[in-house]
């Protein structure tokens, strides 16, 4: 096991070295390198960046970040293996893609579980946000902050989604995460796993019909200009998570560690600014479009939905933490 590990550390340095250009290292400078899948502007980007400007303005230029953005460093899965052996500092990631490695996060990608974006956020402001972020230690990295990713709804190139039934049929993108591969199957649609980065080409391609995902990220990937159909279900608020390197954090000194912890956190009022008003605009984009939006039955859905929900609150870790999010409502 430890031979594998070694080996994948090796190959990924490898891959790092060739990707990321090593000029931008400088005497007594540190610059961490994040990664993101998401265009350049996106919100999660520009969070990324802003930390750096924290931490240029706090150090006289000593540390800063720098942003591969668009997915230039590969797939969210390629980014958290560069980050876990110390080849990338920082990734961005969609909460739901750490599921299976990091189980205790699977309780933010329950369908119907979150009731709005300021439930959301009360949820995570408290205990219970510091303890989910603390849980990526087991995976050699360490959580520094969650960011909105809004609320997820279904889009396709077909018809509109009006209620479970309307869903047969259809082959629709999800998360590589298995709570939502249960979650698409339970509406009666088939689901696809596919990363972010191939859902264009896919629609184009009919390989599916459609995906579920936030309105920004409909309209920044362009989908909205293939799948002209959008239905409001929001059925989950699952959180993005910006993970740092463990080993990239324990090399800083301990001012700097505490020191970008607290630039992290935050960032996150100023990704979240920057979130509602680029969600906004991108609704606003998207319906002026040829995009046909309706609203869908959401209680059938989450009655559709609620044997999924229900199995893995078996688990009682979940069970707990569903009853701290549900009294944050």
């Amino acid at each position: 096991m430890i031979a594998r590990r070694r080996f994948i550390a090796m190959g990924l340095g490898s891959l790092a070295g060739a990707i990321v250009p090593s000029a931008f290292s400088a005497p007594g400078k540190t610059l961490l390198r994040a990664a993101d899948v998401h265009v350049d502007g996106y919100p999660t980007v520009e969070a990324v960046r802003w930390i750096g400007r924290y931490l240029r303005e706090r150090t006289d230029g000593r540390l800063d970040t720098l942003v591969y953005h668009s997915g230039q460093l590969g797939r969210e899965s390629v980014t958290v293996d560069l980050a876990r052996f110390n080849a990338l500092a920082m990734t961005r990631v969609y909460l739901a893609t750490m599921n299976d490695s990091v189980p205790a996060t699977r309780i933010l990608s329950l369908p119907f579980l979150i009731d709005s974006t300021p439930h959301l956020r009360r949820a995570l402001d408290g205990r219970l946000g510091a303890s989910l972020l603390a849980g990526f230690e087991r995976r050699d990295l360490v959580g520094l902050a969650f960011y909105d990713s809004g609320s997820r709804s279904l889009y396709n190139t077909k018809r509109p989604i009006h209620e479970p039934a309307d869903l047969r049929g259809l082959k629709l993108r999800v998360p590589v995460s298995e709570i939502f591969v249960r979650l698409i199957h339970a509406l009666g649609a088939n689901a696809t796993p596919l990363p972010f980065g191939e859902i264009f080409s896919a629609l184009q391609t009919h390989l599916i019909d459609g995906a579920e995902n936030n309105i920004k990220s409909f309209q920044s990937s362009r989908h909205f200009e293939v799948a002209h159909y959008w239905s409001e279900s929001r059925h989950a608020y699952t959180p993005d998570v910006l993970l740092m390197s463990r080993a990239a954090l324990q090399a800083l000194t301990p001012f700097d560690r505490e020191l970008l912890r607290e630039a992290a956190a935050a960032s996150v009022p100023y990704m979240r600014a920057l979130w509602d008003q680029a969600e906004k605009t991108a609704r606003d984009a998207v319906l002026a479009s040829s995009v046909k939006a309706n609203e869908v039955d959401r209680e059938a859905m989450r009655r559709a939905t609620e044997a999924v929900a229900h199995e893995y609150l078996r688990d009682p870790v979940l069970a707990k933490l569903y009853e701290d999010i549900r009294a944050t409502a």
